[in-house]
C-alpha cells in the first residue's frame, strides 16, 4: 500500500465511523474534539521546533500538518469520550492503552519505517506528553459541562434576560388595583 493511500485513509476513513453515532452525541463531543486538535497541533509544532520529531511526507499544503491530527485523533477522541466520560479512571486507562499504541507502534515504528515521520524521542519520553494531553482535554470537557447550559437547564434555572422575565403575580395584582 502506498504512503499516500495510508495518509489519506488516516484522514478520511475514521470520520465514516461517526455515521454509527447519534448526531446529538457528535455535537456534544465536538468542542472537546476541536480543543484536542488545537492542542495537538501546538504540541506538534513545539516538538518540531525542538527537534523531537519531523514530518517527512505530508498530503496537505502545510508541510508540517499530519493527517492523523485531523482524522484519526479527533474521531478517537469522540469515541473515547462517548464510552468513558464520567469515569476518569476508565478514561485514563483506556487512553493510556491507546497512547502506548500511538507512541510505541505508530510514531516509533510504523510511520518512520515508511519514511513519513522522523521520531527523535524515546517513546517513554513522549508517553507523558500524550498522557498530559489526555488529562488536559478531559479537564476541558469537565469545564465545558459546567459552563454550557442546554435548554432544559435554562428553563429549570429561569435563566433569561430581566426584560424577558414574567412579572410576579404580586406585581400584576398591584397594577390591577
Amino acid at each position: 500500500m502506498s504512503t499516500n493511500v495510508i495518509m489519506w485513509s488516516m484522514f478520511f476513513t475514521p470520520w465514516l465511523s461517526l455515521f454509527f453515532m447519534r448526531k446529538e452525541e457528535v455535537k456534544h463531543w465536538m468542542p472537546v474534539t476541536m480543543f484536542a486538535i488545537v492542542l495537538t497541533t501546538i504540541i506538534h509544532d513545539v516538538g518540531t521546533t525542538l527537534g523531537f520529531w519531523a514530518t517527512r511526507v505530508s498530503i496537505f499544503p502545510f508541510y508540517q500538518l499530519f493527517p492523523y491530527f485531523f482524522g484519526t485523533m479527533p474521531v478517537l477522541t469522540i469515541w473515547v469520550f462517548k464510552f468513558t466520560y464520567g469515569d476518569f479512571r476508565k478514561y485514563f486507562i483506556f487512553n493510556t492503552i491507546l497512547d502506548i499504541g500511538f507512541n510505541f507502534f505508530l510514531l516509533n515504528y510504523f510511520l518512520p519505517s515508511r519514511g513519513v515521520f522522523e521520531f527523535n524521542l524515546l517513546p517513554f519520553l513522549s508517553l507523558p506528553i500524550t498522557l498530559i494531553h489526555a488529562v488536559v482535554i478531559y479537564g476541558y470537557q469537565m469545564w465545558q459541562d459546567d459552563v454550557l447550559f442546554d435548554a432544559r437547564h435554562i428553563i429549570d434555572n429561569n435563566i433569561q434576560p430581566a426584560a424577558a422575565k414574567p412579572l410576579s403575580t404580586q406585581q400584576v395584582d398591584e397594577d390591577l388595583d
